[in-house]
């Protein structure tokens, strides 16, 4: 048995059903052998246009099959490559869906925040007095080291910085989100913008990662660049790789003859 990371189909049919034209047509004849099979208690096996396996089903009653004239005419699932394709575009889309509503809750906060600004300040420095105070009290408190630091810069925190991190965090989580809906429905366009995006923020990647490393920034950056490589050379954005080759649909296979279960008693020579 195919392991299904290797075979996307069986994912696919386990997630939505198989697609089974064979179970509904009606009549039922040679021409149709590589779309079903009837079996003898009244029933057939049909084969899935998307996964290729046969599956038993039943039956359409009188008057409610389908009128199949010619097999190579039925609409054709996804398979192999493209549906690969599709599923892998529809993971960065979510990753791009993710990627908007952060940045938006970044936007709302730094508004927000600029609107309460002056009492933010006043909390701020008031905590950071009394921290200095019991540090003093104490003999000096290391552990409160970090937290001063962070008092410190939101006590400095000015509101035309809040108002520029809210526009460039409302900036990216618009472009997120036409990403996200753009590669949901597979649009070329979608596509590079995605890779212009992602391009356009290696940079700032590359040198928080030199100012101080760590895993998430690591782990960003080997994302956004696989990201990148995949849809330029898999996707052949701008030219590269040459153009997109259509996949011709692989033929349908007739189920195999079965074989007897009891062969027949074989006379024995006198």
């Amino acid at each position: 048995m195919e392991h299904p990371l290797r075979r996307p189909e069986l994912l696919v049919c386990a997630w939505r059903g198989h697609v089974l034209p064979g179970a509904s047509v009606d009549p039922l004849d040679e021409r149709h052998r590589v779309l079903a099979r009837a079996t003898s208690d009244g029933r057939r096996f049909a084969q899935c246009l998307r996964c290729a396996s046969w599956v038993v089903a039943d039956a359409p009653s009188n008057g409610a099959g389908l009128a199949v004239e010619s097999v190579a005419d039925l609409a054709r699932p996804r398979r192999g490559r493209a549906l690969r394709q599709a599923i892998v575009l529809r993971v960065i889309a979510v990753d791009r869906g993710v990627h908007a509503i952060a940045f938006a809750a970044v936007g709302i906060a730094a508004l927000a925040l600029r609107w309460r600004l002056d009492a933010v300040h006043g909390w701020a420095t008031g905590m950071l007095q009394a921290l200095t105070s019991a540090r003093h009290g104490q003999g000096g408190a290391s552990t409160h080291g970090l937290i001063a630091a962070l008092l410190s810069r939101l006590a400095q925190v000015r509101p035309h910085s809040l108002l520029m991190l809210a526009a460039f965090a409302g900036a990216y989580a618009v472009v997120s989100a036409f990403e996200a809906v753009g590669l949901w429905l597979e649009r070329r366009w979608a596509e590079y913008l995605t890779a212009l995006a992602t391009a356009g923020f290696l940079p700032f990647e590359i040198h928080e990662l030199i100012v101080r490393i760590t895993f998430v920034r690591v782990g960003a950056l080997v994302v956004n660049l696989a990201i990148l490589v995949y849809l330029v050379w898999t996707k052949h954005l701008f030219g590269v790789g040459g153009n997109i080759a259509d996949d011709d649909p692989e033929p349908l296979d007739p189920l195999p003859e079965f074989a007897p279960l009891n062969p027949a008693p074989q006379e024995v020579p006198r």
